[in-house]
């Protein structure tokens, strides 16, 4: 006897860069004392996609799908012999088609919750606000025009080309406590930087901008550099936003929201990958194992760094994170090229470090831990806020070493600054006015 579920999750994915949908974690299990669970399964999710189908003895069974947000789905369901059941879980309660993505990985309220005015969170510290004023009075922005920060709508400068040295430990501290005349973005940029003109998506209170390869969607074009920033200014703080672009063909968005997400974070970044856009969610949540299922191919993706860096790092923080031995891999000498080829990009050194200090058995061996430490300190600030824990977990390692105990101060000082939620550095620059 032989059945056949077919599991989707509705999701819109309301622009063309997703029409194929994405992937998310899954799992199906017997409701009673018969049939064989299927853990870890990948179901598509989109307006309209193909069911993934499983085979399974016939009998009632239990699916579930855990979004990058945490939540939960599930449907119980029986499976009758000789037929499929479609099993559709319903994830579409997005306050906005726009915002779907965000909803998605968890970023923004379910509809039923965004709109019902007696909901609105009332965040009990300043850090998780946005802005005090958020929109107009219902809300809602009244005009489509740009508006000052005062009224509610950040300004979002992208810069496209940074300053080397703005990447450090010690200059990304000193925007956050040290006085200044120019502004932040004038500050980083190596190139002259550009206020985004508007968002692409926004009710007042939840703005969206979207960028691709060639800079912002809405206003596309300019130099661009080996490390992109996006300065988000509101009327009392700023953030500044690590940008993973270019990352190949996928869009990548940036959630400013004036009310307080269900993580709290005011600033959300992510990709629109439709293989692996929620893994990074999960990664960043520390589901690494859940990560590594919707990755399909993790060695693969370290493998193709030269196609897209960005990528390959999140593969290696899943590998380094997964596998907890000390026994030797293939995928260890690919670390190293990732640290070799791609200066501009720290995670490499400190996934390679991480690696060594995890294998050390000698003295010797503890040296190159450390050194590679140093290096990854002194290459800048990593993409990844996975990258500042392994960097403060490794440099702990060595109290007694003046040097790592300098670094690790700093490192520690900018920590506090960043919302480890969220997969990419948001420096959040309190007090301190675009």
């Amino acid at each position: 006897m032989s059945a056949t579920l077919g599991v989707s999750v509705i999701v819109s994915t309301f622009e063309d860069d997703l029409a194929g949908g994405a992937m998310i974690v899954g799992h199906i299990y017997p409701a009673g004392a018969t049939g064989v669970a299927r853990r870890s399964i990948l179901i598509p999710c989109g307006t309209s996609v193909t069911p993934e189908r499983y085979d399974v003895t016939p009998g009632r069974y239990v699916v579930s799908a855990t979004l990058p947000s945490g939540a939960v789905l599930m449907e119980d369901v029986e499976a009758r012999d000789g037929q499929e059941t479609l099993v559709a879980l319903d994830a579409s309660d997005s306050p906005y088609e726009t915002h779907s993505w965000q909803y998605l990985m968890g970023n923004i309220e379910p509809s039923r919750v965004y709109h019902d005015p007696s909901t609105v969170p009332v965040p009990r510290s300043r850090g998780s606000r946005i802005t005090a004023r958020p929109g107009g009075a219902d809300g809602v922005d009244p005009a489509g025009d740009a508006e000052p920060p005062a009224t509610g709508r950040p300004v979002a400068t992208w810069v496209g080309s940074s300053k080397t040295m703005s990447w450090s430990f010690a200059s990304m501290n000193a925007l956050a406590t040290e006085a200044a005349d120019a502004p932040i973005a004038d500050l980083i940029a190596d190139s002259p930087p550009r206020i985004v003109p508007e968002p692409d998506a926004t009710d007042g209170t939840s703005h969206l901008f979207r960028f691709g390869a060639d800079g912002p969607v809405s206003a596309p074009g300019g130099p661009q550099g080996t490390r992109q920033f996006l300065v988000v200014g509101t009327a009392d703080t700023s953030y500044l936003v690590t940008l993973p672009v270019p990352w190949g063909s996928a869009q990548v968005e940036v959630l400013v929201n004036a009310r307080q997400s269900p993580t709290g974070s005011a600033v959300a970044v992510t990709v629109r990958d439709p293989a692996v856009g929620a893994g990074l969610a999960y990664m960043a949540r520390g589901a690494l194992d859940t990560a590594a299922e919707l990755f399909t191919d993790v060695e693969s993706m370290l493998y193709s760094k030269n196609q897209n860096p960005l990528s390959a790092a999140a593969g290696g923080y899943v590998l380094v994170g997964s596998d907890l031995t000390d026994e030797p891999r293939q995928w260890d000498s690919w670390l190293e090229h990732l640290r070799d080829w791609f200066g501009w990009m720290s995670d490499g050194s400190v996934l390679c470090a991480t690696r060594r200090l995890r294998r050390a058995r000698t003295e010797a061996d503890l040296r190159q831990a450390r050194d590679g430490l140093i290096e990854a300190y002194d290459r800048g600030v990593p993409f990844y806020t996975l990258g500042l824990s392994r960097l403060v977990d490794g440099l702990s390692e060595f109290p007694d070493d003046p040097e790592c105990v300098s670094r690790l101060e700093q490192v520690r000082r900018l920590s506090w600054r960043v919302d480890m939620r969220e997969p990419f550095v948001i420096v959040n620059l309190r007090g301190r006015a675009q």
